[in-house]
């Protein structure tokens, strides 16, 4: 379709202040992650994200999510006004992917 922009993907890491964050969170920071959730559910609502959670990785657990966005910007964008990061609680990086294929996507 003439003028319709291509989605990218991209791979992004949220990344807690220190290792033991799941097990040793403050309730000002559990607080802080409950406002994370509810906003990653919103852009999951609008279609911006294919799946997001947190992954209990042995030596450090860190959010991911696949977003499916217009561009590198775009991410940036949402992801600094995530509550966490706005806080300056969690950080959090990116890197472009391809999808091979994903369950329940959308058609363009």
């Amino acid at each position: 379709m003439a003028g319709a922009m291509a989605k990218q993907h991209y791979f992004m890491r949220l990344i807690p202040p220190r290792s033991t964050f799941p097990g040793d969170m403050t309730g000002e920071e559990r607080a802080l992650m409950m406002e994370h959730v509810k906003y990653m559910n919103e852009i999951f609502a609008a279609g911006k994200l294919l799946i997001f959670g947190p992954v209990m990785a042995p030596e450090t657990a860190f959010g991911m999510a696949v977003f499916e966005v217009g561009d590198e910007t775009e991410l940036r964008e949402i992801m600094e006004k995530d509550p966490t990061v706005r806080a300056g609680l969690n950080k959090f990086d990116f890197h472009p992917m391809k999808v091979g294929a994903a369950q329940g996507s959308r058609p363009e």
